[in-house]
């Protein structure tokens, strides 16, 4: 076993789980360990919701995701949450469909076949997935997030060649699941951005991550019960220390699962909105009571993939 360590130390990896916990040295391009993202903005009224949220509790974040799905969204709505991501300086994250859970195909919904549930399947879905993405980007959309490493490829080599802005932030979903730094590593080589891990990682599996990869981690403190149900608020300081950049994101406990998202379910996404923002206030004043000298961005601050209104249109 220490060979196949010493082998893999020299690939210039860490060659154990990083029990040790290490310091992160390494930042966001303000010198920031860390930033507050809002997930599940299912569209306009929920993102205004966010702000309103935001405002009441003090809470200071840098990006919304949303997962419904980038073609669930009309021109208006896209304009719209593009307006209110640039009024307030924020990234806003939106996922590209289709994907396999949005398909005809059974296997995502099969006890042992849900790990097939985000990936884009088939060449005309890959074809779909870029129409997708060029919509967005044509509305003034930044950031897209992907769960499927050959769109990711396929992405990366459309904007070397022009055919999408070369701005865009790929955020990848925590539904790719990479667990180790090698993977991950591969990941980002590929042309992600940022990298949500799996929920379940431990400090010192989040530590050997970040000894491999540069790009920020983004990591569910408040998970949604589909994808683990766990509240990690007082881990929130350490895994800052031992992962920065982190991007924290504020899921929400026994909450239901609402994608595809819709009018039909706007109340509810509404009050989940808000909600969220009340956990990441939970949060932060962890932060503020056990590491105060850990240190965040300002809105807009290097990095963040703003939408720009009256972008270039790329076809």
């Amino acid at each position: 076993m220490d060979k196949t360590r010493e082998v893999i130390k020299g690939l210039g990896f860490p060659a154990t789980d990083c029990n040790d916990l290490p310091t992160s040295t390494k930042t966001f391009p303000d010198g920031a360990q860390y930033r507050v993202e809002i997930p599940s903005v299912e569209g306009p009224a929920s993102f205004e919701a966010v702000i309103e949220a935001c405002e009441q509790y003090q809470v200071n974040i840098h990006r919304v995701s949303q997962g419904s799905g980038i073609m669930l969204l009309t021109d208006e709505e896209l304009d719209e949450m593009v307006s209110i991501g640039e009024r307030e300086n924020l990234e806003v994250s939106l996922f590209v469909g289709p994907r396999g859970t949005w398909d005809v195909t059974a296997m995502p919904w099969a006890s042992a076949g849900k790990i097939a549930g985000l990936r884009v399947q088939g060449m005309d879905q890959l074809v779909y997935s870029i129409e997708d993405i060029k919509r967005a980007c044509n509305r003034g959309i930044r950031s897209i997030l992907v769960a499927d490493e050959g769109l990711l490829w396929l992405v990366n080599e459309f904007k070397k060649q022009g055919e999408l802005p070369h701005d865009l932030v790929v955020k990848i979903s925590v539904q790719m699941a990479q667990s180790n730094p090698v993977s991950i590593k591969i990941v980002e080589q590929m042309g992600a951005g940022t990298y949500n891990v799996p929920t379940d990682l431990t400090l010192a599996r989040l530590a050997a991550i970040r000894q491999a990869v540069d790009i920020p981690i983004d990591i569910y403190v408040e998970v949604p019960d589909d994808v683990g149900g766990f509240i990690r608020h007082y881990e929130i300081p350490e895994i800052i220390r031992v992962a920065a950049p982190v991007y924290i994101k504020f899921g929400l406990r026994n909450a239901p699962n609402i994608y595809p998202s819709g009018t039909h379910l706007e109340p509810t996404s509404i009050a989940l909105s808000r909600e969220r923002v009340r956990r990441a206030k939970l949060g932060l004043d962890m932060i503020k009571r056990y590491a105060p000298h850990l240190k965040t961005s300002e809105k807009g601050a290097e990095g963040l993939a703003v939408p720009v209104k009256g972008a270039e249109v790329w076809t």
